[in-house]
Order: C-alpha cells, then sequence, then structure tokens
C-alpha cells in the first residue's frame, strides 16, 4: 500500500483548538493550494478561490464574527463573544475557499460545486500529506452575508468552508466510519 493511500485510509479532522504553531509558511501554503487547485474543473473555470487568514489577519476577522454575532445577539455574554472573536485564532492558519459556482451556458452549476469540494478536499489532503492537521468547518458565520462581505466575497460567491490548519497537538480518536457492504452497490 502506498502512503498516499495509507494517509486517505486513515484521515481525520482534529479540532482548532488541538492545532499548534507552526503552520504553514508561505512556500508550503502555495505547495497546498497548488495541490488543491489541481481537479476536476469542466470548461476551465476555476469556480474556487482562496483566501488566506493568518497572523493578524485572525483576530481582525474574528472581530468582524464577534460584532456580527453580538448585533444579533445583543445579551450575549463576555465569554461568548470572546469565543466568537477566537473562532479563526485556534490554528495557525484558516483558508477560506470561496465558490463562485453559478450558472453558465455549457458547464452545470452542480458540476462547478462538486469542483469547489474536492478542491477542498485537495486542501485537506494536500496540507495532511506535508505534515499539518486540518478541519473543515462552516460554522454559523460562513453562511452570514456581513461577515461575507467583510471577507470581500462578490453576491453570487459562497462559502464552501475554513480549513484550519497547524500541528496537531493530539489526535482525538476515530470517529465511527459506514461500513463498505452499507454504502456500495456492486452492479
Amino acid at each position: 500500500m502506498t502512503a498516499t493511500l495509507d494517509l486517505l485510509k486513515t484521515r481525520r479532522s482534529v479540532p482548532p483548538p488541538l492545532l499548534d504553531e507552526p503552520g504553514p509558511d508561505r512556500a508550503q501554503l502555495e505547495t497546498i493550494l497548488t495541490a488543491a487547485s489541481r481537479v476536476p474543473d469542466h470548461g476551465k473555470l476555476a469556480p474556487w478561490r482562496f483566501i488566506v487568514i493568518a497572523g493578524a489577519a485572525r483576530d481582525r476577522v474574528g472581530e468582524t464574527i464577534a460584532a456580527t454575532f453580538a448585533a444579533d445577539n445583543q445579551d450575549a455574554s463576555a465569554e461568548r463573544l470572546a469565543q466568537e472573536r477566537g473562532r479563526l485564532t485556534h490554528a495557525p492558519v484558516a483558508v477560506a475557499v470561496v465558490s463562485r459556482a453559478g450558472p453558465h451556458v455549457k458547464i452545470p452549476e452542480w458540476e462547478q460545486v462538486l469542483s469547489v469540494g474536492a478542491a477542498t478536499m485537495n486542501l485537506v489532503i494536500a496540507a495532511n500529506a506535508a505534515g499539518f492537521a486540518t478541519s473543515w468547518l462552516t460554522e454559523w458565520f460562513a453562511y452570514d452575508r456581513r461577515v461575507l462581505d467583510a471577507l470581500g466575497l462578490a453576491p453570487s460567491e459562497k462559502l464552501a468552508g475554513f480549513v484550519h490548519i497547524g500541528r496537531a497537538r493530539e489526535v482525538p480518536p476515530d470517529r465511527p466510519r459506514p461500513a463498505l457492504d452499507e454504502i456500495v452497490t456492486f452492479l
């Protein structure tokens, strides 16, 4: 069995609070993002793009998340606002994967959305292959237009999620996986 298959068969998510420094540096991120972009992309549309959130940008985006939460939850405790503020600060790097999928004369939007998902999963696998641990999450703010606007998403864009990247302080136990006989049909 190759190392790649071993990685794919054993990969698991590590919650962001368990992801520590060091995160990937610029060169490592470029390698990871290059691999992320090597996915099926009918029509060469690149229906995805990436926003790297690292360093002080994690705090700036966190302030936006907390302010948005506070606007909708005026009775929120200081502890809860701190939790919202810290959403992207646990891991050294968070990469927002932006979906640009939309109507096209030849390429169905569904195929574009699948390409976005493939790019996100390639990002996860490439980061894992580079020795990092990851967690792909959306959370409420991935769907809040005010936060998306602050991140610079166009009105037609959506967020596929945030891929948190760092070094695993600990790896949680694996979760139960479906048995192949429950999910596979041979014709």
